[in-house]
């Protein structure tokens, strides 16, 4: 589905299936996590700058998105972290990892229960805990992302993730996204992970050590305030905290001018430390 320009698509194999990843470049390695309901395309801006800065970029998509397998019996952030373990111990090294939304929350999951896997923390428009949601919007929720309908439903919604400056590419990203969902038994993985809780990702930040930074889209429509959830993970990670300026959701593919250094100067501080 996603065609990388980096390197030919790789499997992992899993119980219940194969997550997809690419790798390329030469140097400390970055794993790149992307949130529910993307690929691992979303990194198409940032990727290529970190390859060029020195590192070793592998790209992943979440189990049930992209080219990774939807024959999966759950998930979530807890099981994005085992696929995230697994393929860390495959690859016979620990790793910078970025993730993004729901990825921050399974990047922390990680960190927090295999610290010596993880050099470093990039958390963008991170779910790292549930947010004030009643029982009543949690069910139109899950309504209005069943399967039957959830590709329909996701076409109309992720545009509106981009407040800001929306890349010159999005029409051409959203449409794979789309693609990829319309495929058989992927907007039921969908749907499924669109139930997940953070739970589990907040319980872990108490035994997160790695270094941390936090990088939010001034405009993320996901948080009433997404500058005091920056601060609240900054407090709790003695993070460092990066506010994009005219970025939503996304601020790696929409603002890659100011996340692209920002992240190459934190990756090279926490590996050259390590």
């Amino acid at each position: 589905m996603y065609v990388s320009h980096m390197t030919d698509t790789q499997y992992l194999d899993r119980p219940q299936g194969r997550i997809a990843y690419d790798l390329a470049g030469d140097g400390p390695l970055a794993l790149l996590v992307p949130g529910m309901g993307d690929l691992r395309s979303t990194y198409r801006h940032l990727a290529p700058v970190l390859v060029a800065a020195g590192f070793t970029v592998v790209s992943v998509d979440l189990r049930g998105h992209g080219d990774s397998d939807a024959t999966f019996d759950s998930y979530g952030d807890v099981e994005t972290a085992g696929d995230l373990r697994a393929l860390l111990e495959s690859l016979g090294r620990p790793a910078v990892v970025v993730g993004n939304s729901m990825g921050a929350g399974a990047a922390a999951c990680l960190a927090g229960a295999h610290p010596a896997l993880v050099t470093g923390l990039v958390l963008v428009g991170p779910f790292v805990r549930n947010g004030a949601v009643t029982w009543w919007q949690k069910l139109a929720l899950r309504a209005a992302l069943a399967a039957p309908w959830a590709a329909l439903t996701w076409k109309a919604y992720l545009p509106k993730l981009y407040a800001g400056r929306r890349p010159d590419d999005l029409d051409e990203h959203a449409a794979a996204v789309v693609a990829s969902l319309r495929r058989p038994g992927y907007a039921t993985a969908f749907s499924r992970t669109t139930r997940l809780s953070h739970q589990p990702a907040e319980d872990s930040l108490g035994g997160v050590t790695a270094p941390t930074l936090v990088v939010m889209g001034e405009l993320d429509p996901d948080f009433p305030d997404p500058a005091a959830e920056a601060r609240w993970i900054a407090e709790r990670l003695s993070a460092q905290v990066l506010m994009v300026p005219e970025a939503g959701h996304y601020p790696q593919a929409q603002r890659p001018d100011v996340v692209g250094p920002a992240v190459v100067d934190f990756l090279r501080s926490v590996t050259a430390d390590a």
